[in-house]
């Protein structure tokens, strides 16, 4: 711009001074055109100043958007990572529950496969017990099963006499039978359970209703062992007096009931349970 109005100045002085009217008036045109040129460059300059201020705030607000953008961006990686983590975990979960499920399943069958073996064992001894006491066809003579075991009930007038605990030879007969079956299985074992009523009873051999309940338990056993071969590690003797009736000792017909004895016949639970764990060592 400087150097613009020093030449107006040196065109004006020269004008004065020593030009002609023609040079006069080319040097006007060429000043007037100088002077709008220089009215276009300032307007120009003023134009690309604004729009240098106007890209200087649109830069700044660019700035701020990217900063935000970044943050934002950011800010949904670590979000993205956490739910990655997150379902990674909850898959390692569900992968852990699943297995879990899996294994409790297998350990249920097991279990089931047991039972079963342990039921079919307890219907075929039921079967054979019944094929060889049913045909004595004795009231006094029951068998039933509960819970998976097996009951052999013999009342007090088939066995013994009144207040004694000596074996009568007809129960002898139906001892052999039972002992055969019980030899025919050495997978189970027996208990025999002596009875009384609640009548108290004591003589020169028999002290009391529990002395009499365990001496006629042990008598059976005795006859077991000694008459027909049955090991007597697979065997138990137990008296249980007066005091797990059937009956109500109230009538003669009741007290009849409750005096029993009772041949329980077990499977064997160490051989149960191996069963158990090799079920359980089939499902790992």
């Amino acid at each position: 711009m400087k150097k613009l109005l020093g030449i107006t100045l040196l065109a004006t002085i020269l004008l004065s001074s020593c030009v002609s009217q023609k040079q006069h008036t080319a040097l006007q045109g060429t000043l007037d055109k100088t002077k709008q040129d220089l009215v276009d460059v300032t307007a120009n300059l003023t134009k690309c100043i604004l729009e240098k201020e106007k890209a200087n705030s649109n830069f700044t607000i660019l700035q701020d958007q990217v900063s935000h953008l970044k943050k934002s961006n950011n800010a949904l990686l670590e979000n993205l990572g956490n739910m990655a983590s997150l379902s990674r975990k909850e898959a390692e979960n569900l992968e852990m529950s699943l297995e879990n499920i899996k294994e409790k399943d297998l350990r249920i069958r097991s279990m089931q496969d047991a039972i079963t073996r342990r039921d079919s064992v307890t219907l075929a001894l039921v079967t054979s017990l019944k094929g060889v006491l049913d045909d004595i066809n004795d009231p006094d003579i029951e068998i039933n099963v509960e819970k998976g075991v097996v009951y052999v009930s013999l009342s007090d007038k088939l066995v013994f006499n009144t207040a004694s605990f000596v074996v009568s030879d007809r129960a002898k007969e139906i001892l052999g039978k039972v002992a055969k079956i019980v030899n025919a299985k050495p997978d189970i074992n027996i208990m025999v359970e002596g009875h009384t009523d609640n009548v108290s009873i004591k003589n020169n051999v028999v002290d009391d209703n529990w002395d009499l309940s365990v001496k006629r338990a042990t008598s059976v056993v005795r006859i077991l062992q000694n008459d027909f071969q049955v090991a007597p590690e697979r065997m138990t003797a137990a008296g249980r007096s007066s005091y797990v009736p059937v009956a109500d000792n109230a009538t003669d017909g009741g007290k009849s009931k409750n005096r029993r004895t009772r041949i329980i016949i077990l499977p064997k639970l160490d051989e149960f349970y191996s069963l158990l764990e090799q079920g359980m060592k089939n499902a790992k």
